[in-house]
């Protein structure tokens, strides 16, 4: 780690978890040196060691604010995250075990991919929706005639967006671990309700912003709330509501994977007794109330994980490589926090030029991954070549969290 401080460009310094300045992309850095010079911050500028550049602040940061939200601080997927579950099913059944779809991984992945709605497609019928429906019943009758119509109306739609999966770079992949022993991870978020959630707020944001001659550049695009403001407290709400849709969102992709192994299992392997042992769930895209160095302020974790001492994450790699489950160190510089995963080394558009779908195909296929994905043709954007090495950005932070495990795909579902 180290910091960058210009006393005569920032006004707070920024803390860099990784070896020298040449490694942060010139963007990202601008938009760092901008977060370092909000009046309203506490302490410092924290940088990941897989930042990257995002709108307004940079994917991989995380800050602190007193009494103050900035919904592009926090992202427009609020609540994006991963879940992960082990079995006890040995992977090499799924290898090496032929069904009339391929090899028993190839199979699953299929089916997975034929009842986990993903891309833009929603499910066709309405959905139970615990998050919403808890949120809506809340609601008096004034709080909710007061609703802004557009977000209520996306409150409906959720119930058809609830277990799906999306795009980019969301996945379910399985994969193994050093014992060769199957595990199930999921990487989604609040599909298009976060989304809007966020857009409808940074609108109002600019709005008051310039209404109360605010200081920060609207060129920054870092508009921001008073948590004490009623609009402020409105947009924590709607996060928070986007946050538990998010998680269950993952919750149920997970229980159709589960079903999905359970059957294909039973049925060509001869597999009955199934264990799911040490799940994991974290958000890697939102804010929450903590206390750092004797204050309570907002962090704002953008692509960023918590990890208190103890606490476990997750910190998946790029598309056929490694991913980890972490345990907290509890860092005090970082907030508690660390990185969310490899972090883009190229925008999608360099590398959609760069990666083509055979060569991207191919390459899944010296590895030994499967690939179940309904459109291929930009399948390149999600080159492992498109992202930094697992690895190294876990060689940066081993001072924030302890690696536990290492999980290899063997098959991944993208929409």
């Amino acid at each position: 780690m180290f910091t960058i401080f210009n006393p005569e460009e920032q006004k707070w310094p920024i803390k860099v978890w990784l070896e020298k300045e040449e490694q942060i992309g010139e963007e990202c850095l601008q938009q760092a040196k901008n977060l370092a010079n909000l009046p309203f911050l506490h302490q410092w500028v924290v940088l990941m060691p897989d930042t990257h550049s995002g709108y307004g602040m940079p994917i991989g940061g995380v800050i602190a604010t007193e009494k103050i939200i900035i919904p592009n601080a926090v992202g427009v997927d609020i609540g994006c995250g991963m879940n992960f579950i082990q079995t006890n099913i040995p992977v090499e059944r799924l290898l090496t075990i032929d069904t009339p779809n391929g090899k028993l991984a190839q199979a699953i992945a299929g089916d997975i991919l034929r009842n986990v709605p993903s891309g833009f497609e929603h499910h066709k019928k309405k959905q139970t929706c615990e998050s919403v429906t808890n949120f809506l019943m809340n609601l008096t009758p004034e709080e909710k005639a007061a609703m802004p119509q557009a977000l209520m109306a996306e409150l409906e739609d959720a119930y058809y967006q609830v277990g799906t999966l999306g795009s980019g770079n969301h996945f379910i992949e399985l994969q193994t671990d050093d014992r060769g022993f199957l595990g199930i991870m999921i990487h989604s978020g609040s599909r298009n309700l976060g989304f809007k959630i966020c857009h409808y707020f940074n609108d109002l944001a600019k709005e008051i912003n310039k209404q109360e001659q605010s200081p920060i550049p609207p060129e920054w695009d870092l508009a921001y709330l008073s948590t004490e403001s009623d609009i402020g407290k409105e947009y924590i709400r709607w996060m928070n509501v986007a946050m538990a849709f998010a998680a269950e969102n993952r919750e149920r992709m997970m229980q159709v994977v589960i079903n999905e192994i359970r059957l294909w299992v039973a049925k060509h392997a001869g597999i009955n007794h199934i264990t799911f042992s040490d799940a994991v769930h974290c958000h890697h895209n939102y804010a929450s109330l903590e206390e750092h160095y004797g204050k309570t302020v907002w962090i704002h974790r953008k692509g960023a994980i918590s990890a208190k001492e103890g606490e476990m994450g997750i910190v998946p790699g790029a598309m056929g490589t490694y991913s980890y489950l972490v345990r907290g160190k509890g860092d005090l510089e970082s907030f508690h926090s660390c990185s969310h995963g490899a972090g883009r080394r190229m925008s999608r558009l360099d590398a959609r030029e760069q990666f083509s779908v055979q060569d991207t195909i191919l390459d899944l296929k010296a590895l030994g991954v499967f690939l179940a994905k309904a459109k291929r043709t930009d399948v390149g954007t999600e080159s492992r070549f498109a992202y930094k090495a697992i690895d190294f950005v876990l060689s940066q932070e081993l001072d924030l969290v302890e690696p536990m495990r290492r999980l290899k795909t063997i098959a991944v579902i993208k929409g």
